[in-house]
Parts: C-alpha cells; structure tokens; sequence
C-alpha cells in the first residue's frame, strides 16, 4: 500500500477504535462528512467494502478486519517514521506547511517569516491562508492557527489570543453618507460582510455600556469570503465593515480607517489557538516553538 494512504489509514484506524464516524471527527478535529469520505476512499482503493455500516453500530468486514491487523499499530509506525526521519538530521531542516486565515496570516505570520527563515534557513515554509476551513490531515498541514472553541481531539492545541471585534469605515465614506449614532441606524447604511458557502455574518451583535446585547440584521452591500479584500473595500470607502480591530491597527494609524458605534462593544470574545496534528517532525516542532515563544512576550 502506497505511503499516500497512511492518512486514509490513519483516520480508518480512529474510526474502528472509537466505533463511530463521529467520535473519529471530534478526536481529529475534522467534519464526519470528511472522514466518512476519507473511509469510502480508501474502500475504493481496497477494491471492498471495509465497514458496515448501520443506524447504531459499525462492523468490520472480513476485509476491514484484514486490513486493520495487517496495518498494525499505525501510531507506532508513524512515530518510528518521524523518529528515523528526525534521526538524519542535525539541524532542523524540510518542509514546514502552516495554516491560518488571510488576515491572521497576514498579521501574525508574515511579519515574522525573515526572522523564522533567519534561525532556520534550512526549513522550508509553505504558508497556506485561506478564510475556509481546511481539513488539515487532507491538506498535509503542520501547524495551523485556529479562532474558536476547540473540540477535544488528538490536536495539540496552545492558547496564543482572543480575537474581539469592532466596526470601521473609512473617513471618506463618513463624509458622504454620514456617520452611525446607534445599531439601528446601519440599515440606512453600506455595509460589509464575510460570508461564504456555508454561512454568512449579517447578523451584528452589539452591548451597550449597561450590558444590554441587541443582534441587529444587516444588508450587505458587498459580501465576500476573503477578509483581505473585505478591509481594502472598507479603506476604499465602499462602506463599514466589521473586522478585529488588531487586524486594521495599521489602516486605523494611518487614518485610512477609524472606529464608528464606538459606545457599543461586540459581546463576543474568541480564543485563538495554535494547533498541531499528532507527531512533528524536528523542522515543525522547532517552527512551533519558535511561534510559540514570540507569541508569549
């Protein structure tokens, strides 16, 4: 079996320890339709059928059954792997792919990428920012940066922030469609909004300084997946947006943007994790203790 399957292997072998599609996708913190698609592949590479499936119950095949005693303890496998791999090196050295969000990226790797490059120059980056959510077994993903709740996995997972959020536009928008007094009044205004295939953010909730939280809908002017363009469309003065203010702090310095609704605050705070799969090779475990230690002062 081609070493191209160790990771339909690997997630087969969770599925068949936990005896369930969804016990697998919380421990590798991956939809259940992903690794469902992950099994029926690999069965497609078999040639048969590895599980039976039911409402209540997986079952192995005879041929699951084959397949899961001839593969052994893959997670020992894997490790020896990474251990021989390691073994060769001196220095760390390889590839290294890292995910995070365009805005996240932007702000938090790249302005540390010539320093990252200058301790290691022998490490490869390959830097993946994209506003979707990448499957990082699927992908080959090292290490990832991940905002929100955590579900309990096999990830390593280390607390790095907390994302909050705050609405901007441009003076120049300002000065011709007038500035927002309160929430209320955004439907009368041009406003920004994330979305994608599978959810769109018009719903912007706002606290008052009494602690009184009111969702107000909006209209978006302009949706777009790509957080990058959704903040330039703002500096342009398309309309306002709703963005981490740590993310327009450049743009905001330089009076490209400024903060509007400013007696309101977004209730909501998320964590932002820096997360790993499994075992790491020298280069990814050197890349995360490097992010890691940046990232604590």
């Amino acid at each position: 079996m081609s070493y191209m399957n160790l990771p339909l292997l690997h997630v087969f072998h969770r599925v068949v320890e936990h005896g369930s599609f969804q016990a697998a996708a919380n421990e590798l913190n991956l939809p259940r339709s992903s690794v469902s698609k992950k099994v029926r592949q690999l069965e497609m590479f078999v040639g048969q059928p590895l599980l039976h499936r039911s409402t209540r119950q997986l079952h192995l095949t005879d041929v699951g059954r084959n397949l899961l005693l001839g593969t052994g303890d893959l997670r020992a496998v894997l490790s020896n792997l990474h251990g021989i791999m390691d073994e060769t090196q001196d220095v760390p050295k390889g590839r290294v792919k890292i995910s995070a969000s365009i805005l996240m990226g932007q702000c938090f790797l790249v302005p540390l990428l010539k320093q990252l490059r200058q301790t290691y120059p022998e490490i490869m980056i390959e830097l993946s920012l994209d506003d979707q959510m990448v499957d990082l077994l699927e992908q080959n993903v090292d290490i990832a940066i991940r905002i929100g709740q955590l579900p309990d996995s096999s990830l390593i997972a280390r607390r790095i922030g907390e994302k909050c959020w705050g609405w901007f536009a441009a003076e120049s928008y300002l000065s011709e469609r007038g500035e927002p007094v309160s929430p209320q009044e955004l439907a009368q205004h041009d406003c920004l909004v994330f979305g994608n295939a599978t959810s769109t953010f018009n719903f912007w909730p706002f606290q008052d300084v009494s602690g009184q939280t009111e969702s107000i809908e909006v209209t978006p002017a302009i949706q777009t997946d790509n957080s990058r363009v959704l903040v330039d469309m703002a500096c342009d003065g398309l309309g306002i947006v709703m963005v981490d203010p740590w993310f327009v702090r450049k743009e905001c310095q330089s009076g490209q943007l400024r903060p509007v609704l400013t007696h309101w605050q977004h209730p909501d705070r998320s964590p932002i994790h820096l997360v790993c799969v499994g075992e790491r090779t020298k280069a990814s475990q050197a890349v995360w203790q490097f992010l890691l230690e940046h990232w604590a002062q």
